[in-house]
């Protein structure tokens, strides 16, 4: 400590240290399961990716479950910045939607297959977790206000239209070739359509 630092920089200092480790081992953790999948998460894994000792997982997370579900609820975080930032003028436009919708599916396979890959495992994963079931509920709640302006008011299509979005992103991960825009426009197209 310097003779010009005050004890509440020294805090400071300390909490942002503290910050960018856990953000370190969240950030580590997504790598993990993109390259070796949930059973390649461990305190030894994780601390080697994040170049950190182990007792630091320890130190800022109490258990694997709190690291895998700090790591869905970032991913979270990071999906709800995307989808805002691709889709903010199209949310009252279903033509524009669809098109906004179809390049983002299609960037997600192809420009960051493996994130997304790692991110459904996660979101998967709380089915046999329930440590992760408030973080994959999460995943939804922010789904369904994306499509909550096209799905209108009615609970049913939005619901539909989740669950359509999710089985588009699973076929398209599993494609021999990542899909364009072009593919994922069709079903978008005939979600969105009014209903007679």
């Amino acid at each position: 400590m310097t003779d010009t630092e005050s004890p509440g920089e020294r805090s400071d200092g300390r909490r942002a240290k503290g910050e960018r480790r856990r953000r370190a081992i969240i950030d580590a953790t997504l790598r993990v399961v993109e390259r070796d999948g949930i059973a390649g998460v461990s305190h030894r894994n994780i601390a080697r990716e994040a170049e950190i000792p182990p007792a630091s997982i320890i130190y800022y997370f109490d258990s694997i479950d709190g690291v895998l579900v700090a790591t869905l609820l970032e991913s979270c975080e990071t999906m709800i910045s995307e989808l805002r930032r691709s889709t903010e003028d199209a949310a009252d436009d279903p033509e524009r939607w669809v098109t906004a919708t179809a390049e983002m599916l299609s960037g997600m396979v192809r420009d960051h297959r493996g994130r997304t890959l790692a991110e459904y495992e996660l979101y998967l994963l709380a089915a046999r977790r329930p440590a992760l079931r408030p973080a994959a509920r999460r995943w939804m709640e922010v789904t369904a206000g994306y499509v909550h302006g096209i799905g209108g008011r009615d609970s049913g299509a939005v619901q539909a239209m989740l669950a359509a979005l999710d089985g588009l992103l699973m076929q398209a991960l599993i494609a021999e070739r990542p899909p364009g825009p072009e593919v994922f426009r069709p079903a978008l197209a005939a979600l969105v359509r009014p209903r007679e």
